[in-house]
């Protein structure tokens, strides 16, 4: 059965940093692109950054590029998603996902999500 288990997220003041990881089993983790997307209140489902199968490429929303930085330990069957000079819009449920093929592709599906971690950013 395949698991996705996010933790990390909290209460932050805007600018401060906050790392997410994402803990994966039930399936051969090294072999498929991860991605994290978000939902802010009332709002749908965001793309965020999909990391490849081996970790070599990466692609990003351009609300986060600069600021975000996906990452993952395929030893450790772990994705991360580091957040820098976070802002108030980027306060939002952030959920992992396991894409259905190996590569940074943005646009290919999905075939599993994780439950989500709250990310509040809020002076």
């Amino acid at each position: 059965e395949v698991q996705l288990v996010e933790s990390g997220g909290g209460l932050v003041q805007p600018g401060e940093s906050l790392r997410l990881s994402c803990a994966a089993s039930g399936f051969v983790f090294s072999s498929y692109a991860m991605s994290w997307v978000r939902q802010a209140p009332g709002k749908g489902l965001e793309w965020v950054a999909t990391i490849s199968s081996k970790g070599g490429s990466t692609s990003y929303a351009d609300a986060v590029k600069g600021r975000f930085t996906i990452s993952r330990d395929n030893a450790e069957k772990t994705l991360y998603l580091q957040m820098r000079s976070l802002k108030p819009e980027d306060t939002a449920v952030y959920y992992c996902e396991k894409k259905l093929d190996s590569t940074a592709n943005r646009y290919s599906s999905y075939s599993h999500r994780g439950q989500g971690t709250q990310v509040t950013v809020s002076s």
